[in-house]
């Protein structure tokens, strides 16, 4: 079958997604400066489930049905995606700055997604891909060397781009298991209890800080933040994300996250004023050059699927 247009189907819905994740960095910045980072994360994806429980409600397919199977892997996904992508994601956040997260986690999520693909058979490897990861993990290496440093600000720093490692690799399994979780359930419904469940475990996380906050001095832009990352960036965002990754499988849907540090980096200077360090501007061209150079490579040359969304839907039916 013809390889589909970027303005077309999957491939737009996609686009839409790394626009809206692309300007949710700053804003989560924006939200974490005012909130601790448990509660900030809770009301982004709280806020999400709210939200796409209401749409399952309202314009759901009435007639699909799920299994204790379907709903335990969208629990799975949820677990990934949501609660450990997100717990690191905005304490990482309260510790570096929101230019850090958009370059490692959208740029290492592809590149660790495109690693484990190649080590368990379901793409191809070639030379060409091989260099542009160990490029792409040499680029990663230089820009921790520039966040490093004597001084508190730097170690903190370092610290904070730990946790965004930590949060490109759940996204990089939460990617991986999309297939799956999408065999035998409607991307809707899937999304719906995939949030559900990570809010829930957000909802633990946060309990203890919840009595601290002084919710009625909050300034206005938080809540319109919080607005955005609930509405846009979590619920529409992750409900397209699913489409499109059981559309074009895993491979190709982490490549349109090259996107999204061009849109963050942009937000996070223009509204919050943050920069890289010399060595770190040096580490990101590094990594984001690997990176795609492996990637584009997939995508020019058709390396196939091994585990392509409809043959888990007929793994399913047997």
């Amino acid at each position: 079958m013809p390889a589909q247009s970027p303005l077309n189907g999957p491939y737009l819905s996609l686009s839409i997604t790394m626009l809206l994740w692309g300007g949710a960095f700053s804003s989560s910045k924006s939200v974490v400066e005012h909130l601790p980072p448990s509660v900030a994360a809770l009301l982004r994806f709280g806020g999400a489930a709210v939200a796409l429980l209401a749409a399952v409600v309202l314009v759901g397919d009435r007639t699909a049905k799920t299994t204790p199977r379907t709903r335990g892997r969208a629990a799975v996904a949820g677990l990934l995606g949501v609660f450990a992508y997100n717990a690191c994601f905005f304490w990482g956040l309260s510790l570096a700055p929101a230019l850090d997260a958009g370059i490692l986690i959208p740029v290492m999520s592809p590149v660790l997604t495109s690693i484990v693909l190649l080590l368990t058979g379901r793409e191809r490897a070639s030379g060409l891909r091989v260099a542009g990861l160990l490029l792409g993990l040499t680029g990663a290496v230089v820009f921790f060397l520039g966040a490093g440093g004597s001084t508190q600000g730097s170690l903190s720093r370092l610290a904070g781009d730990g946790l965004f490692l930590l949060s490109a690799g759940c996204w990089a399994a939460y990617t991986l298991v999309g297939p799956r979780v999408l065999a035998g359930i409607d991307p809707l419904r899937a999304t719906a209890y995939a949030t559900c469940m990570g809010a829930v475990l957000l909802g633990v996380l946060a309990a203890p800080d919840l009595p601290g906050v002084q919710w009625t001095s909050l300034p206005a832009g938080v809540w319109l933040n919080v607005a955005y990352l609930a509405l846009g960036a979590a619920a529409v965002a992750n409900l397209l994300y699913y489409r499109g990754v059981g559309a074009v499988g895993p491979a190709s849907a982490s490549l349109m996250m090259f996107t999204v540090p061009v849109v963050n980096t942009l937000c996070s200077t223009l509204f919050l004023g943050e920069s890289f360090e010399a060595l770190q501007a040096v580490g990101a061209v590094v990594l984001v050059t690997g990176a795609v150079l492996a990637a584009l490579h997939g995508w020019f040359s058709g390396g196939r699927r091994i585990a392509a969304p409809a043959d888990l839907r007929e793994d399913e039916a047997t």
